[in-house]
């Protein structure tokens, strides 16, 4: 789905009567806007600056996870695209150029709300071909980002999902999430739902740095102790995981602390990954914010690299997996595919056992070395 033909300014007005160019908004900041297939109408809102929504008419709710994907899940649903939460390090960010919009700030800005996903859910649903094999959301952009506090279109979906006896996932980091904590209770009635909340930097102004659009972290924490006192588990992603910025054994002890406070089941931890298209958004952050750091970046993240060295995987490994074992908050996934991208060993001194002095943890942790574990999905 691509834009074409809509043009802001005197060429719009310059298209021929009723055409879909002659309806762009005026004085957009965009050369040119274009229309993809359902497009309705795109719009601007006092209340909420700066953004601007293209409202479209979906044609399909499901999304079928490619086949080989590390995701514990087969299906996703995307309401939004692009994500006023406007973190640096999206990695959802490329996909905005498939609408010819930019990874940067036309990400973050410009919003493609599908106002009838729910309903076009049901249909897809009520398909005699459907297995009822679990959905996830917040696997590409927000679910809960700022938007859906003006379009709601999250409990018509979850609604859907739990008519059809279709397993729920949720990742968000939008306190929203606590407006549908009594419909999310009351679908877990009838099928499996899975919480987990995005909790990465404990740093308030770093957070409000990197992630200038979400809800603070300790409102995060509060809205997973708000989901756990209405009978909901609640797991923590924390991603990604900023070397040299919040990788530290006090930051990251401090963070966990204040996780296993707010009564998060479990956490699960990855590394920062940059992907071609988030990978120049996120240097000119930090060029600008901490230059002193980008050197060492470069080194990790060398060339194309999207992940860091696996040598400070590791070394991320064995710092943090210590705490989030002294936590009591070591993810249990049953039959599921583990998260930990870097599993133990069945015991020290097995093949793939390192010992990592700077990390400062125990000599005898062991990790996969010669063939590491799948990385834990990134998705934010």
């Amino acid at each position: 789905m691509r834009w074409s033909e809509q043009l802001a300014g005197r060429a719009a007005h310059q298209a021929p009567p009723g055409s879909a160019a002659q309806q762009a908004l005026p004085g957009m900041e965009l050369a040119g806007v274009a229309a993809m297939p359902g497009h309705l109408r795109t719009t601007r809102s006092p209340e909420f600056a700066g953004m601007v929504f293209h409202e479209v008419l979906a044609k399909s709710a499901l999304n079928r996870v490619p086949a080989g994907s590390a995701m514990p899940f087969s299906w996703t649903i995307n309401p939004y695209r692009g994500c006023s939460h406007a973190c640096v390090y999206c990695f959802a960010r490329g996909s905005h150029q498939y609408l010819d919009f930019d990874a940067g700030a036309d990400f973050d800005s410009q919003i493609v709300v599908k106002l009838n996903v729910a309903e076009v859910l049901a249909r897809e649903l009520a398909k005699p071909s459907w297995q009822g094999e679990m959905v996830a959301l917040g696997t590409n952009t927000d679910p809960y980002q700022r938007a859906e506090g003006r379009y709601a279109l999250l409990p018509g979906i979850i609604e859907a999902l739990a008519a059809a006896r279709t397993p729920i996932s949720i990742l968000t980091k939008g306190t929203l999430l606590r407006r549908d904590l009594p419909l999310l209770a009351e679908a877990q009635q009838r099928v499996p739902v899975e919480l987990a909340m995005s909790i990465a930097v404990g740093d308030h102004a770093l957070q409000q740095s990197i992630e200038p659009g979400t809800p603070t972290t300790r409102a995060r924490l509060d809205t997973v102790a708000a989901a756990r006192a209405a009978g909901l588990e609640v797991d923590v992603f924390v991603m990604p995981v900023l070397p040299h910025l919040t990788d530290g054994v006090a930051h990251l002890d401090a963070l966990l602390t204040d996780i296993r406070e707010a009564g998060a089941r479990s956490v699960m931890y990855g590394a920062l990954h940059l992907r071609s298209a988030v990978k120049p958004w996120f240097f000119a952050w930090l060029e600008r914010e901490r230059p002193e750091l980008v050197p060492a970046y470069r080194r990790l993240y060398p060339g194309a690299a999207s992940k860091a060295t696996q040598a400070y995987r590791l070394e991320l490994a064995a710092r943090i997996r210590p705490l989030i074992r002294k936590h009591g908050l070591e993810f249990s996934g049953g039959g599921r595919r583990s998260r930990d991208p870097y599993p133990p060993v069945a015991a020290a001194g097995a093949r793939g056992a390192r010992q990592l002095p700077s990390t400062g943890e125990s000599a005898g942790l062991a990790l996969w070395d010669a063939t590491p574990g799948m990385p834990a999905p990134t998705l934010f």
